[in-house]
């Protein structure tokens, strides 16, 4: 079966544009392509989990180099949730990052990160680590209910 890559690049722009701030439910694209048994399980899941990282890794960057600018109504974390993911970071630390999958919270969390200068390699450890295990556990729950 040959592999529909506009399918995947497709999931990856979806799970991007989910991680930073912008309008989308990688979950839901994930969870329809498995429904309706759109390719691999393993290729949705690794691109699911990298357009989602990489998402991550361009809210890191506006945290560390346009967290100046927190207060203009552009900047991509409202000073409310950014105020509540600095809280978590000093609760929890780097180890946060690992929630950065939930709603609300976690995105500003990335945002955080990069004012805070997490050194990359850990910050794309943890947080790959985190979304990786949300999304296997989506699909596994997904393929369970089909399998009903």
């Amino acid at each position: 079966m040959p592999v529909d890559l506009g399918l995947y690049l497709g999931l990856t722009l979806t799970a991007f544009l989910s991680a930073t701030l912008l309008p989308g439910s990688s979950e839901a694209a994930l969870v329809a392509l498995l429904a309706l048994e759109k390719g691999s399980v393993i290729l949705l899941l690794c691109a699911v989990t990298l357009g989602n990282v990489l998402g991550s890794l361009f809210n890191w960057y506006c945290g560390a180099f346009l967290s100046h600018f927190k207060g203009r109504r552009w900047f991509p974390v409202s000073e409310k949730h950014y105020d509540k993911a600095i809280g978590w970071f000093g609760q929890y630390g780097k180890y946060s990052l690992l929630f950065a999958w939930l709603p609300i919270v976690g995105d500003p969390l990335t945002v955080v990160a990069g004012a805070l200068r997490v050194r990359l390699p850990i910050f794309l450890v943890l947080v790959t680590v985190g979304k990786a295990a949300r999304y296997i556990a989506i699909a596994a729950a997904t393929l369970w209910w089909q399998g009903l």
